[in-house]
């Protein structure tokens, strides 16, 4: 049999059975409960959830102030406290989308309402027999609208292994469960065979991982470490990059899932200059729903040396 590409399915070991690890397996089981929740319902009890996040006082509250405070100057500071308030209970309704996108059975997400828009970008790229990187944000559904588009699309994706081991496992074989393959953030080598081989990888590069391969270019104007990955997995593999947008709709009307055009020459010659690039690109996709991206992430923990922290 002919060994799928990426990260093998986890092995269930006496370990994870652990009393130390038992915590987590609550948690695992409460999430499962959750998913199984009608979605009108998960919606509601998202909202309920992100109101109470709203008013508990958290460190994430001042590190999401001072993102927003950086990113959106124009506003004034009422406007940007609404906006942190905001996106404090838009992480309520992340919290209950995760367990949806990793334990709801396909029968619930084939329910999921979404206007789906740009597939024919998609299917040009592979008609010229090129792989595909669709280049996104840290929107808080993330992982759920992985889920909905990989009803349309086979898709890949690269990831970092969690330091729980029970949670490892579960979320491991929950998305080997809808995608067509999962890479290690550090198995390149894989990830750009199978893009060479016409397959589709969705890619998000807006998180600050400490890594080697940064460059310090703006987004929304203040200086960020971004990965440079996107500049080289694409000339590596040759592949198309795709700028892919998902929008959680008000109430229970679901999600927009939208795929751009290829961005033209990217790769260039010039890792720095792409990486920018792919900044505008998704400050774009955060300005059209501001309160759904991950504000409480320090995106700018990593600065050039000699610069005061701004955390």
């Amino acid at each position: 049999m002919r060994r799928m590409p990426g990260t093998p399915r986890p092995v269930f070991t006496r370990s994870l059975l652990s009393p130390r690890l038992w915590p987590a397996w609550i948690g695992v089981g409460v999430m499962k409960l959750i998913a199984m929740l009608p979605f009108a319902a998960l919606m509601a009890i998202g909202r309920a959830l992100g109101a109470a996040i709203e008013r508990f006082p958290s460190p994430r509250r001042q590190v999401a102030a001072t993102n927003i405070a950086l990113c959106f100057p124009e506003l004034d500071a009422a406007a940007q406290a609404r906006l942190v308030d905001a996106h404090l209970r838009d992480i309520g309704m992340m919290l209950i989308e995760f367990a949806l996108g990793w334990m709801g059975s396909d029968r619930a997400i084939a329910k999921i309402p979404v206007q789906f828009a740009g597939l024919e970008h998609l299917q040009a790229a592979h008609a010229e027999g090129r792989g595909v990187l669709l280049v996104g944000g840290h929107f808080s559904h993330l992982e759920l609208c992985a889920r909905l588009v990989s009803q349309r699309i086979r898709i890949a994706g690269m990831y970092r292994r969690m330091d729980n081991p029970v949670f490892e496992w579960t979320v491991l074989r929950a998305r080997l469960g809808y995608a067509r393959a999962m890479f290690d953030k550090d198995d390149i080598r894989g990830t750009v065979k199978y893009l060479r081989s016409g397959g589709t990888l969705w890619y998000a590069p807006d998180q600050d991982m400490r890594s080697k391969d940064n460059a310090f270019v703006p987004f929304f104007g203040v200086t960020a470490a971004t990965i440079t990955g996107t500049h080289h997995l694409a000339r590596m593999s040759r592949s198309a990059v795709i700028p892919f947008f998902h929008r959680r709709l008000p109430g229970a009307q679901g999600y927009v899932l939208r795929l751009g055009a290829p961005l033209e020459n990217l790769p260039s010659g010039n890792a720095e200059a792409d990486t920018a690039r792919i900044n505008l690109c998704i400050e774009d996709m955060v300005r059209e729903a501001p309160e759904q991206y991950l504000w409480v992430h320090k995106r700018f923990k990593t600065q050039p040396p000699g610069t005061p922290p701004i955390y």
